[in-house]
């Protein structure tokens, strides 16, 4: 299968965009378009896919659900209109509204690792559930010792702080080396010598990340700590951006 260019991971504020259709598939009732490449995130890392629109003079594609498979993007959804045909040119639209409250979502989770690591606290950073329901920060530790409350206070000023400090948002790409002395954390995940990965900065601070953040911090909005739990050795911090923005 060939591979599907991201041109989200050098773009990530691109919404529209041409591509050339690969082909063509229905599987379970539903179309599958594949394109050579495409704005349209999908789902992964904690972050949920995009939808939208793939429109051609022949045809007009709604984009309902978006997912990788073994290095292609799959745009799975319905023709409203027409067909399209292998080497047909299209015009990719995504949601805008989706994608910028995804963005200020995850780029609010980032922000959240800042303040952790801003507060000195010795925890290793783990997955991060970047959805409109109930979207959390993991991380492996402990609390014994901490005040709850006062954490989660000083917690959402920090990163309330940053938000109206704003700062454009730099894409980086790294090899793991580089990583090391620039990250907090760097994840275990192969990479080859001189290899290189995507690496998000807010603020001077760096993550290595494959989503879709805002292009300013002024874009995330206020932030709210929800609360701060444990279950055994995992600390989860459930944080909000005001959806209605």
């Amino acid at each position: 299968m060939t591979k599907t260019k991201l041109l989200y991971l050098e773009k990530f504020a691109l919404l529209e965009a041409p591509a050339r259709v690969m082909e063509v598939l229905r599987e379970n009732e539903r179309d599958i378009v594949l394109l050579d490449q495409t704005v349209f995130y999908p789902q992964g890392g904690g972050q949920p896919y995009d939808t939208g629109m793939i429109e051609s003079p022949s045809g007009k594609f709604l984009v309902e659900e978006v997912r990788f498979v073994e290095g292609a993007v799959r745009h799975m959804g319905v023709f409203e209109s027409g067909s399209f045909a292998k080497g047909d040119s299209v015009i990719c639209r995504v949601d805008a509204d989706r994608r910028l409250l995804h963005a200020r979502i995850h780029s609010a989770g980032h922000l959240v690792d800042k303040a952790v690591a801003e507060l000195n606290l010795p925890w290793k950073p783990g997955k991060g559930y970047h959805f409109p329901q109930g979207p959390y920060d993991e991380y492996e530790g402990s609390l014994d010792g901490l005040d709850k409350e006062k954490l989660k206070s000083d917690l959402e000023r920090l990163c309330n702080t940053y938000v109206l400090a704003g700062g454009k948002t730099e894409i980086i790409f790294m090899t793991r080396e580089e990583m090391q002395k620039t990250c907090r954390y760097t994840p275990d995940f192969p990479m080859e010598k001189g290899e290189q990965a995507r690496v998000i900065v807010h603020a001077g601070f760096a993550m290595p990340c494959g989503g879709t953040p805002v292009a300013d911090l002024v874009d995330i909005g206020p932030i709210t700590i929800r609360k701060i739990k444990q279950e055994k050795d995992k600390i989860r911090i459930g944080y909000d951006v005001n959806h209605e923005r």
